[in-house]
């Protein structure tokens, strides 16, 4: 299986209402963070696959199609229930394990 087919497949798993890190995916995959993004970066059906429920492992939410601070991942997060403040999740109330 290919390394991008194996990160969508946990993406896929994570609920509504909760976000996972790009750091925990990276950990069960044993690569990096990064290379977690740049695989999301990259997601051509964000329907299927809600690479907006994934975020930085500080609560802060990273990008979303390539861009940083789009304002549309929080938007897309509020609409599903997820509380976004000052750009950040409540990694307690909201994370998910990946």
């Amino acid at each position: 299986m290919r390394f991008s087919e194996r990160v969508f497949g946990i993406v896929k798993r994570v609920p509504k209402c909760k976000v996972t890190t790009y750091g925990a995916i990276a950990r069960r995959l044993d690569t990096s963070p990064r290379a977690v993004g740049q695989v999301l970066k990259r997601n051509k059906n964000p329907v299927v696959i809600p690479c907006h429920r994934v975020v930085c492992s500080d609560g802060s939410l990273g990008g979303y199609g390539g861009v940083v601070n789009s304002g549309r991942k929080a938007a897309l997060l509020r609409k599903e229930g997820v509380e976004v403040k000052n750009n950040r999740i409540d990694m307690e109330r909201f994370g998910w394990r990946a």
